[in-house]
């Protein structure tokens, strides 16, 4: 059952057919033998790194940056969930194209039913795994009662590729650059977020119906596949985060994780650098 199905089956039975439908409908797997401890959070994050590596992101195509994120999800991901004692069978991980601050990147999504605790740690652990920036957690459950906006665009007759997402964004930008901030691809969706910061102000400077009513003119007046907006509302978002410039060993995750915690994981993202270096090397991304 893949994980696109599984967050179908989540929205239908929260009530929530017609405001989140993230793909065709599907029934959910065998229930775990605990209860469920919370809602089914969705994490939102890369698994690439280049300028620290020496790597130059140009010379990476996503067909490249797909498959190194692969291997990430089937290799790495799991001794992640290991050390956390999150079941691997629990979480559902898919890569797709998402976007941030107007490039494209092959993305992570996993989905898993979690506490807010545990929700902090994976953030925290992929991010100072994989040298994130950010990590976004969104909860679809308290729809239309969350504190962040969001607006779908979706592709009329396909799922897009990477560059045709990327195209979309751009446009959208183009069209106001408040759309520029990113989005995350499920199937022939795209979904816009118009997260807040801590006070309340939105990253993009738009109030939710602008952000909504820009959306739907960069869809009418897109001249790639067409597309529309097909839905919006409110979702629970919020960011599990590092500034590497002033956090420059990832301090911010780590007073998250815990030091017993943060020093197994630098082990694995050593290993994950030492994997990154190799794929970027037989793949000429190296500067």
């Amino acid at each position: 059952m893949t994980f696109l199905r599984s967050l179908r089956t989540v929205a239908l039975a929260t009530s929530l057919a017609t405001t989140v439908a993230l793909a065709a409908c599907g029934q959910k797997p065998a229930p775990a033998p605990e209860a469920p401890v919370g809602p089914t959070q969705l994490f939102s994050y890369e698994a690439l790194t280049f300028k620290p590596l020496g790597l130059d992101d140009k010379k990476a195509t996503y067909a490249d940056r797909a498959a190194f994120t692969e291997q990430v999800r089937d290799t790495e991901l799991p001794k992640i969930l290991a050390l956390l004692n999150i079941p691997a069978d629990q979480v559902q991980t898919e890569v797709t194209p998402g976007g941030y601050q107007l490039e494209t990147n092959a993305s992570l999504q996993s989905a898993f039913e979690t506490d807010p605790k545990t929700a902090d740690l994976f953030g925290a652990a992929v991010g100072y795994t994989f040298r994130q920036w950010s990590v976004l957690v969104t909860d679809f459950t308290p729809e239309g009662q969350g504190n962040t906006g969001y607006a779908v665009v979706t592709f009329k007759d396909h799922a897009p590729s990477g560059e045709e997402a990327q195209a979309f964004f751009q446009h959208a930008a183009s069209v106001n650059k408040g759309l520029g901030g990113g989005y995350t691809a499920f199937g022939r969706d795209l979904f816009f977020l118009n997260i807040a910061d801590s006070t309340g102000k939105a990253y993009s400077g738009l109030d939710d119906a602008t952000f909504v009513a820009e959306l739907t003119k960069a869809a009418q007046s897109f001249t790639g596949a067409p597309v529309s907006v097909s839905r919006s509302g409110r979702v629970d978002a919020r960011f599990v985060e590092n500034d590497w410039d002033k956090s420059k060993t990832g301090q911010d995750y780590g007073k998250i994780l815990g030091r017993d915690l943060t020093r197994k994981l630098t082990q694995l993202r050593r290993e994950h650098e030492r994997a990154l270096r190799k794929f970027g090397t037989e793949h000429g991304w190296k500067k």
